[in-house]
């Protein structure tokens, strides 16, 4: 019984390890300052998660994919920054969102945008590196779009 326990335990422990590989930010402030320690540009996926069916279809197909993951964790901080119709947020994070949208001209949803970023003057400043949204073919088809837009930096 002892032996059972200890295996289950390891395998609780395992799947849980794998669910928190990857940590989606929601301050940017404080991804901001992880990407410039870690030298990373930042990954900005502008959503709409509870209402957009091409941003659910892109988490489903590409962000939560184990290729996804272990890409994301070498080359990128990731920041999704939510625009949902029925999940409470923060006027705070309302607030950033909204600046951050404005800032770069996003219009739809999703759009993911690569960005170098660092404070000036108190304030965030960005270098947009590019940007794309839903890429038809999965993972593959979608991190060949991602890895052409971060070689050009």
């Amino acid at each position: 019984m002892g032996k059972i326990y200890l295996i289950l335990v390891f395998f609780i422990g395992l799947v849980s390890t794998q669910a928190q590989e990857l940590k989606w930010h929601t301050d940017v402030k404080e991804a901001m300052a992880i990407g410039s320690k870690e030298h990373k540009p930042l990954l900005l996926f502008f959503t709409g998660s509870d209402w957009c069916g091409w941003c659910i279809r892109l988490q489903k197909e590409v962000l939560t994919t184990p290729e996804f993951r272990k890409w994301a964790k070498e080359k990128v901080i990731l920041v999704e920054l939510d625009y949902p119709r029925a999940v409470p947020q923060t006027p705070a994070i309302k607030q950033q969102n909204y600046e951050l949208q404005n800032a770069f001209g996003v219009q739809g949803y999703p759009t993911v945008w690569f960005a170098t970023a660092q404070i000036k003057d108190g304030k965030p400043a960005f270098g947009g590196l590019g940007k794309t949204g839903y890429v038809p073919g999965g993972p593959v088809a979608w991190l060949e779009v991602a890895n052409g837009i971060l070689n050009q930096k």
